[in-house]
């Protein structure tokens, strides 16, 4: 018998809910959220964005610099975002540090 998987992430999306960050602060999930997802999706590893200091090479120095890498790519493929420097794209970057 096959299980039938919900669309979408499970949780509410918006920012009213406090799941997700207000652009101007931002533009990721929040500690709320993050518990929200895992909660509705168990086994997943998902965490709050690295935003203090790390030590090179650290678990932490390893998620940025792959979120780093990931979000370029997301510059390259929406340049509309990539321009403005109020996109949640370009506020995510800031709040991680890129």
């Amino acid at each position: 018998m096959a299980t039938t998987r919900k669309k979408g992430m499970g949780i509410k999306t918006s920012v009213k809910s406090g799941n997700f960050r207000k652009t101007k602060s931002g533009a990721g999930m929040t500690k709320k959220g993050v518990k929200a997802y895992r909660a509705a999706n168990p086994g997943s590893k998902l965490k709050t964005a690295v935003t203090g200091k790390v030590k090179k090479g650290s678990k932490d120095a390893k998620r940025r610099k792959s979120f780093c890498a990931r979000s370029a790519g997301q510059m390259k493929q929406f340049p509309k975002a990539a321009k403005d420097p109020n996109s949640r794209l370009r506020q995510a970057r800031r709040r991680w540090k890129c």
